[in-house]
């Protein structure tokens, strides 16, 4: 959005779908990133996969057919992505995906599936990596609609780096600076069974008789502690600090100060890649392998041996690496310049 603003006969709007909806994980990022108000916010809430993408797809519908868009950019690879890709190619409009061709080849994830069809349907591929370049062109795409512009939540992390830089929220949980682990859970094949989140906590045990841990806990993973009721289990670690879900600034004033991070997400791998911080992914697979080569993150999956080892690692070992290409906070404007380089040229 602040990339458009070069351009004043684009009119972009913002349409929220409401799949993440609580207030800790939705309102506040709009605000912290100063993100203008959405337009439509669809409310589509929670559900199974197919009545997130029913719902956001009947919803999306209504909106491109009053607002008849040139252009629809869908990001990441959530319900959501897939199911407004879907609308706007059976509406004959244009779709452009922003990091496109990230690819765990872990069919089994629900994620994976949004990612190879909308990737499928799309007109025009921003791809964060050049891992994704690679799949896209092994999968039969055209090189003319790959554009390999870097990671645009990169452009986020530099943007907010002043508040981050000076956002107190370890001093307020009384840690001190590279003594505490940040952990993020919220994979349903991590949180979801009832025998594999119970390994996990178990794990989760071991680690904090050592290492202080800061966990801002995700709805649904403290909904399934509940549920399981894995509660009483939660409460006898005495080195953890439990919190809601944490805004955008304060989450990564936590990673920034941190010693390492333990996650399942994405996302994370990439933030902790660019602040040069040790990342132990609790999964298999990463659709991330530029994370990998880059030298600050490493897969275990849950089992609770490679977990522990990848900790004593990342605790004694003095991480070097690179930066991947393009992860320079200038990617919205690549983004931007190729796609009014296009309708002005009458692609679009």
């Amino acid at each position: 959005m602040r990339a458009y603003k070069k351009y004043s006969d684009i009119r972009p709007i913002i349409v929220h779908t409401g799949q993440h909806y609580d207030a800790n994980m939705s309102d506040t990022f709009f605000k912290e990133l100063d993100i203008p108000i959405p337009k439509y916010n669809l409310g589509v809430g929670s559900g199974s996969h197919a009545e997130q993408t029913a719902k956001t797809m009947i919803e999306f519908e209504k909106v491109c057919l009053k607002e008849k868009p040139d252009l629809v950019i869908v990001v990441g690879d959530v319900n959501a992505t897939i199911a407004c890709a879907l609308v706007a190619v059976k509406l004959n409009i244009k779709i452009a995906h922003v990091e496109a061709g990230l690819r765990s080849n872990n069919r089994k994830m629900p994620e994976e599936i949004n990612r190879i069809l909308t990737d499928t349907i799309s007109d025009y591929l921003f791809v964060s990596e050049h891992s994704g370049s690679v799949n896209l062109e092994n999968e039969g795409i055209s090189s003319y609609k790959i554009y390999f512009v870097g990671n645009i939540m990169i452009d986020t992390l530099l943007y907010m780096w002043p508040r981050i830089k000076a956002d107190i929220t370890f001093n307020k949980l009384s840690l001190k600076p590279n003594k505490y682990i940040v952990l993020t859970l919220h994979r349903p094949s991590n949180v979801d069974d009832k025998n594999t989140l119970k390994k996990i906590l178990s794990i989760i045990y071991q680690i904090q008789k050592k290492k202080q841990i800061v966990w801002p806990i995700h709805p649904r993973t403290k909904k399934n502690i509940e549920t399981f009721g894995f509660n009483d289990k939660l409460k006898s670690m005495k080195n953890i600090i439990i919190t809601e879900p944490l805004g955008y600034i304060e989450f990564m004033g936590l990673i920034r100060s941190c010693s390492f991070v333990i996650t399942d997400s994405g996302g994370i791998q990439e933030e902790t890649t660019y602040l040069k911080k040790p990342c132990i992914t609790m999964r298999e697979e990463t659709e991330r392998p530029v994370t990998l080569m880059a030298g600050f993150n490493i897969l275990t999956g849950n089992d609770k041996r490679r977990v522990l080892d990848a900790v004593k690692i990342v605790s004694k070992k003095k991480h070097k690496g690179f930066t991947p290409s393009f992860w320079d906070g200038k990617t919205a404007e690549r983004i931007v310049e190729i796609i009014y380089e296009r309708y002005k040229n009458g692609a679009i």
